[in-house]
């Protein structure tokens, strides 16, 4: 029987939606708002699911400390407080929170403690999220 554990953690980062693919009347027409040169921000909640055989010893799917520090490492230290632009991981792909989530949902799958990743979802704002499933 398969469990499962999910946990939130909270983020606060830039971004603007901008593509040298495309030009600067196409990004304004694309983004909108958030193409604005300056950027603007978020409070993004990230959600991640474990799905694992619960541990007959522990009765846990993921010990949740171990599982906060892998995610606080590889996620909420990396992006906290940062400009999602200036990131290695957004060189060449705009910093969208379609691909946030892909790679938070990449950064963690093959770093948990226990468990199978399942799924990760990012809220935006109380109106959007993303999810990114395997």
């Amino acid at each position: 029987m398969i469990a499962y554990f999910g946990r939130r953690y909270t983020l606060c980062a830039s971004h603007r939606l901008h593509t040298n693919a495309l030009t600067v009347e196409e990004n304004r027409a694309t983004y909108g708002k958030c193409n604005n040169p300056h950027g603007h921000g978020h409070n993004y909640v990230v959600e991640v699911l474990v799905a694992g055989a619960v541990d007959p010893e522990t009765g846990m799917v993921v010990n949740m400390a171990a599982l906060d520090e892998v995610v606080r490492a590889r996620v909420v230290e990396r992006f906290d407080h940062t400009n999602l632009n200036l990131d290695p991981l957004f060189a060449n792909r705009v910093p969208t929170t379609e691909n946030l989530s892909r790679v938070v949902f990449a950064l963690l799958k093959d770093a948990l403690p226990a468990g199978k990743l399942e799924r990760v979802r990012v809220e935006e704002t109380e109106n959007n999220f993303f999810e990114c499933v395997e």
